[in-house]
């Protein structure tokens, strides 16, 4: 087991990256107790005129962007959002989204953060799911809300634009340009705008903060948790807080009014609580990126003279790709960060040759988590890091290696299933006891364990090594995608009556997704039908769930119990690479 209380287990890179600042408590780090508005906040009060966000251009400082959290709070209780009822936020990044998961926390609500692109079908699962009385999402994506929100216990939805979030005059050049390619929603009882929603705020003269413990449940993200399919993680304020106060402890390079690109999505926990809270709690400053493309990111680095970005292996691959990347300079940078999926050693290595070629005085560091810790737990460190690894544990998470069998704990050098525990591990699965039981186990001592479904190595100098995933999970740039659920919506297509779906190993990707299919008698294989099914897969997946190849074939492999034999076609897909 790695833990940082044991100080004669560790080296001297140990005490470079973490301090003590215990108290006598059972932890190294002093925690706060308050909730994630309430963090936020005190960073108000201490770095008023520092730069809280950025976006397109427009700064707000923390003393301003207090002003719109607090304007959204009031909005929040005036249109009736009650303590503990769940306000369902499905934006890209921008201030309006920045702004509501704050709003929501201090009064009293819990945010539930979706990717905007979701499925109709994803989206009325997410909603059913996290019980939210409250939707926010772009007025050009509203059309999918609009035909399922009927099937839900919604009883507003709140619709804005990327013009709501821009200073005067660019708020006016978007409407006329951009915004004029989108259908106008027509506001009803149960359908507000951005406008006639914040109005309410301005008019509300009740009370708007509401008193919550910080293990309240605070946010809620999905995740595959151990079995692969959805579910909803709820996080406290206790973790988000955590989190902030342990990246601080591990990149102690981390100074108010640093700036850190937020190109990571909010509906990730990678986004919102690294890219966004870790900062705001930090007193730096976030760049909310709704949209960017491998050249606009490269070249934003360069010019936002940023302290920090991080990314996914894909999006590294991505900038590797781009032509010409000409007088790009990284001089500035304190911190580059790698999470999402695994980052193999060759395309870290050539992704260190750009940054050094650009002036970058550093290398990337690789971290490892999962929604269900919120986000990262463990980093490689600035120096010293062994290739492969992901590095330490970060100050009071603790990694243990077992048996997935029998349980028991595995001595250095030897793989099995990563088990962890620390102040970042989430509150439960939303409504779901059953797996929330099978992730979460006690042990004798009454330590929580949170039980990843993920294979990893401990050496004996402490270092962690991912080894692979015991779930079955595809991660296609960056997101998650679960088979079983991509086969169980295949299945319902009139043409197809078996289906299993696997990752391929992709260069761009990472993994891309690929369907073996067995049509129902009397449908014929050929482009055509190959055509309807992935006509119906744009209209039932996100983009980056959508299968990106299908096979036809007569039969798929069975187990000796009967089941898919997917293994055996992942085998086949490897010798055919």
């Amino acid at each position: 087991m790695i833990s940082f209380r044991k100080k004669e287990d560790t080296r001297d890179i140990f005490e470079k990256l973490y301090h003590d600042e215990s108290d006598g408590a059972d932890t190294i780090l002093n925690y706060y107790d308050g909730s994630i508005a309430d963090a936020f906040f005190r960073a108000a009060d201490i770095y008023p005129g520092y730069t809280a966000y950025e976006f397109l251009g427009r700064k707000v400082s923390y003393k301003n962007m207090r002003k719109q959290v607090e304007h959204c709070a009031k909005a929040l209780k005036a249109v009736g959002l009650q303590p503990g009822e769940c306000v369902t936020i499905a934006l890209p990044n921008c201030p309006q989204a920045l702004c509501l998961f704050y709003a929501v926390n201090l009064a009293g609500g819990v945010a539930a953060m979706i990717h905007p692109l979701s499925s109709e079908r994803e989206i009325e699962y997410y909603l059913q799911t996290s019980k939210a009385v409250m939707v926010v999402t772009l007025d050009q994506l509203f059309g999918k809300f609009k035909n399922i929100l009927i099937n839900t216990d919604v009883r507003l939805a709140i619709v804005t634009g990327i013009q709501d979030g821009l200073a005067f005059p660019k708020n006016i050049a978007y409407k006329m340009t951009v915004g004029r390619k989108t259908e106008k929603v027509a506001e009803t009882e149960d359908i507000f705008r951005w406008q006639t929603f914040m109005e309410l705020g301005s008019e509300y003269e009740g009370a708007y903060a509401e008193s919550r413990s910080c293990h309240d449940p605070a946010v809620i993200l999905f995740s595959g948790g151990t079995t692969g399919t959805t579910k909803g993680v709820v996080l406290t304020s206790y973790n988000f807080n955590s989190q902030a106060i342990q990246i601080k402890a591990t990149v102690p390079v981390l100074t108010p009014g640093d700036k850190f690109i937020a190109a990571m999505p909010m509906f990730h926990g990678f986004g919102l609580g690294i890219c966004i809270h870790c900062m705001l709690y930090a007193g730096a400053c976030t760049i909310l990126i709704p949209r960017f493309t491998a050249k606009s990111y490269a070249k934003l680095i360069s010019d936002s003279k940023c302290s920090y970005f991080a990314g996914v292996p894909t999006l590294f691959e991505a900038i590797l790709r781009v032509p010409k990347l000409h007088g790009l300079d990284y001089s500035h940078l304190k911190g580059i960060f790698s999470g999402g999926d695994s980052l193999s050693p060759e395309l870290k290595d050539r992704f260190d040759r750009f940054l050094a070629e650009h002036n970058s005085p550093v290398c990337v560091r690789e971290g490892y988590g999962a929604t269900e810790t919120l986000s990262a737990c463990c980093l490689s460190p600035k120096e010293g890091a062994k290739r492969g690894s992901i590095g330490f544990p970060f100050a009071d998470m603790k990694f243990k290696i077992i048996d997935r069998e029998t349980g028991k704990e595995l001595p250095a050098g030897e793989t099995g299933e990563i088990i962890i525990s620390g102040p970042l591990v989430m509150k439960e699965y939303i409504g779901n006891p059953e797996e929330t039981a099978q992730t979460l186990k006690e042990d004798e001592n009454g330590i929580k364990w949170l039980h990843t479904g993920d294979y990893g190595m401990i050496d004996e100098d402490g270092f962690v090594f991912f080894k692979g995933r015991a779930k079955r999970m595809i991660i296609a740039s960056g997101y998650n995608v679960y088979p079983n659920q991509v086969e169980a919506v295949l299945m319902e297509h009139e043409y197809i009556d078996k289906a299993c779906v696997i990752g391929v190993a992709d260069k761009y990707r990472m993994q891309k997704i690929k369907a073996f299919v067995v049509l129902k008698a009397g449908i014929e294989p050929g482009e055509e039908t190959r055509k309807e099914i992935m006509e119906y897969c744009k209209i039932k997946f996100a983009k980056y769930a959508k299968p990106n190849e299908i096979e036809f074939r007569d039969s798929l492999p069975q187990t000796k119990i009967g089941k898919t034999d997917y293994r055996k076609l992942e085998e086949e897909e490897k010798k055919r690479a």
